[in-house]
């Protein structure tokens, strides 16, 4: 007999249909013996439908409040599958995250995850029942409802896991587990069995939507198995997402090729080249709460400098006004932008031990044509930026170079 926790993302429980599917599939889960919790989203689109009612009110909603509409989608879909439940025979209990106690920081609409009591969910299973739980919710010490930000309901099914010491963490997407890139850009990407924390986190953070980064990280930290599953499908094992890496003698080099389209560049021409330059740069862009990702600083001849860096395309403008504000300040000659690019990605821990995966890849891209403009590396991955239109281009000779489709 296993502890499992299952989450369910808003596409499983988008009707009342498909919320009867979750319930058959979580009996069949307590009829072999196990005990089951499950974590749920609002149904699709609902969480969406709440900020815009919200906005129709006041145009830049109170945070407090604004938690307090939002919470009530999850507040729907448990109720839902508790009768559901009920229904086919199961005995079932449903609790809002503050019911639960999990405790978050004062952060409205973001909040961080303190504590969680686990004592009335343990006492409930222990008597039977499947425990259905709100995702994306808690209170924080005051009794006020708050909100953990977008893909929240992840990361509560992944601190619940650890909370309870479940031997497993479920998570259930419209996708049956996680694939060596996109499949709709690569017909061929197979589907992996398992892959690391290490690199589930590179492919998360480099948008591969399948799983919310912050609940990898706690996956990761608290040592959760975590499986991504399809709830369309009754079989299939999924991906499983491990800490130790696979023993086995035959590990691929790369596991994966992610990319990103949303990305934007900035440079600032002609930068005196002195101490603090960087920090003058960069200091405004964070202070307006702007993440920079890659970061190239060139030295010219002339003592100065050109400083580049990528930002997320929706921060282009705010930050290209802001690098228009410090020019002058700076001394640097111009500020040039371009929104038109993306990032791709090779991911593997298996680059580790072999060396010359860098030169393939920059090959690869030579061998097509396609121009690289930037160049980042971690000890598991390698990130260029390209034009835009090459795109699907690179994933895909990438994907063949390496042989992810064999």
């Amino acid at each position: 007999m296993a502890l499992i926790v299952q989450k369910y993302g808003g596409t499983s429980v988008a009707n009342p249909e498909r919320i009867k599917n979750v319930a058959k599939r979580v009996a069949k889960f307590q009829a072999q013996g196990h005990q089951v919790v499950v974590v749920l989203s609002a149904m699709s689109g609902e969480t969406n439908k709440l900020i815009a009612l919200a906005k129709e009110i006041q145009a830049n909603p109170d945070p407090r409040e604004l938690d307090m509409v939002m919470a009530t989608g999850e507040q729907v879909t448990i109720g839902l599958l508790a009768m559901a439940l009920k229904e086919i025979g199961c005995k079932a209990k449903s609790y809002t995250g503050g019911q639960v106690k999990v405790l978050t920081d004062s952060t409205f609409t973001k909040a961080r995850i303190l504590s969680i009591d686990e004592a009335n969910m343990r006492r409930d299973l222990d008597a039977g029942n499947v425990v259905v739980v709100a995702g994306f919710q808690g209170v924080d010490a005051d009794g006020n409802i708050t909100t953990l930000g977008r893909g929240g309901s992840d990361t509560s099914g992944v601190a619940l896991a650890a909370a309870l010491n479940a031997d497993e963490c479920q998570i259930y997407t419209d996708v049956d587990g996680v694939y060596t890139t996109d499949p709709r850009v690569v017909p061929e990407a197979k589907k992996l069995d398992t892959i690391t924390f290490e690199e589930m986190l590179e492919m998360a953070s480099l948008g591969s939507k399948v799983l919310q980064i912050r609940s990898v990280e706690f996956a990761g930290k608290y040592k959760v198995k975590l499986r991504v599953l399809s709830s369309f499908q009754d079989e299939g094992e999924g991906t499983l997402i491990t800490v130790e890496e696979d023993k086995k003698m035959e590990q691929p080099i790369i596991s994966g090729i992610a990319f990103n389209r949303d990305e934007a560049k900035l440079t600032v021409l002609g930068v005196p080249d002195t101490p603090g330059i960087a920090y003058q740069i960069l200091g405004a862009i964070a202070d307006a709460n702007i993440d920079v990702d890659m970061i190239i600083q060139n030295v010219g001849h002339d003592d100065t400098t050109d400083f580049s860096f990528t930002v997320n395309r929706g921060d282009f403008a705010k930050a290209q006004a802001i690098l228009e504000e410090v020019k002058s300040r700076l001394g640097a000659r111009e500020v040039t932008g371009d929104s038109k690019i993306c990032k791709v990605s090779a991911v593997g821990v298996g680059m580790r031990s072999h060396p010359g995966v860098a030169s393939k890849m920059f090959k690869a891209l030579a061998d097509e044509g396609i121009n690289i403009k930037m160049i980042s590396t971690s000890e598991i991955k390698i990130s260029v930026v390209l034009d835009e239109k090459y795109l699907e281009l690179a994933v895909r000779v990438l994907h063949r170079t390496f042989e992810l489709d064999q």
